[in-house]
């Protein structure tokens, strides 16, 4: 798994878990904590996903938004592949 993985402008949308998902599954553990803890989307776009929300607002609002929803797929349906090696 790759430690800093590229973050493409949209998460998949399988109802399968894809290898994309295996490799940014620390990356949706820390959307999820982040949004959790109620912290501002420009803040968890720019520190976890590396993006620029000043220069880019809209691609980086659409980039998130499509994170978290797969991270949130994730932890209530997709985790049980994962657990299980995908």
């Amino acid at each position: 798994m790759p430690a800093d993985p590229k973050i493409a402008d949209l998460a998949p949308s399988a109802h399968e878990l894809t290898p994309y998902d295996k490799e940014h599954a620390i990356t949706y553990m820390r959307l999820l904590d982040a949004d959790a803890d109620k912290a501002d989307w420009r803040e968890i776009a720019r520190i976890v996903l590396g993006l620029d929300t000043a220069l880019e607002p809209d691609r980086a609002r659409r980039t998130f938004e499509s994170h978290l929803a797969r991270a949130k797929w994730l932890a209530g349906q997709g985790y049980r592949d994962l657990l299980r090696g995908g």
